[in-house]
């Protein structure tokens, strides 16, 4: 009877073969993959543009918010951050960045704020390019986000920025306080949406 139990074994030779391999492969495929762990795709159906994580928020509530100006929006539940340094003339139409913090959601948004003006707002860039001009609506969180990535890398270079009034084409920052106010919302509002 033993003989006969060793002839219909299950585990051949062959496929105790082919169970090593696919051991060895399914093994080494998990480690390769193991090194792409953060690029892996996001299937929450959330936009992920405004997400913050608890460590950015400590950091800036903690270390940069008080650079800020801050305004607590119970009714929103949310709080708005306006940087210290921004000169409001009470005749100067200008724009402001104000960074506001929604802690329910853990998100962050940056918002366009027009001073002594009302929507829409048109922005001139001028480089060592052809000017180009933009006009902004007021919108929702993810315009504002649109209008912030078309700024953002006019003033990180120094461009000049004009904003169009009634009386022609201003700056929107007359003194190099104002400048490193806005680089300052920049930098920040990146950090904490990281």
């Amino acid at each position: 009877m033993s003989k006969r139990a060793n002839s219909d074994s299950v585990f051949t030779p062959e496929l105790l073969r082919i169970i090593k391999i696919f051991g060895v492969v399914s093994l080494g495929l998990v480690l390769i993959l193991s090194f792409f762990n953060e690029r892996r795709a996001n299937n929450t159906g959330q936009d992920q543009s405004f997400v913050m994580t608890s460590a950015n928020r400590m950091y800036f509530q903690n270390v940069k918010a008080i650079q800020y100006d801050r305004e607590l929006r119970r009714d929103a539940g949310m709080t708005v951050y306006r940087h210290k340094k921004r000169i409001l003339e009470e005749n100067n139409p200008t724009i402001g960045l104000m960074i506001i913090l929604n802690p329910t959601k853990d998100e962050a948004y940056i918002y366009l704020e027009p001073i002594n003006l009302n929507w829409p707002i048109t922005l001139r860039i001028i480089s060592s390019e052809k000017p180009k001009s933009y006009t902004f609506e007021n919108g929702n969180k993810s315009d504002h986000l649109h209008y912030f990535q078309i700024l953002k890398p006019a003033i990180e270079a120094g461009n000049l920025i004009e904003i169009q009034t009634s009386s022609g084409w201003n700056p929107i920052w007359s003194t190099p306080k104002e400048k490193e106010a806005l680089n300052a919302i920049l930098e920040d509002f990146q950090n904490l949406t990281d």
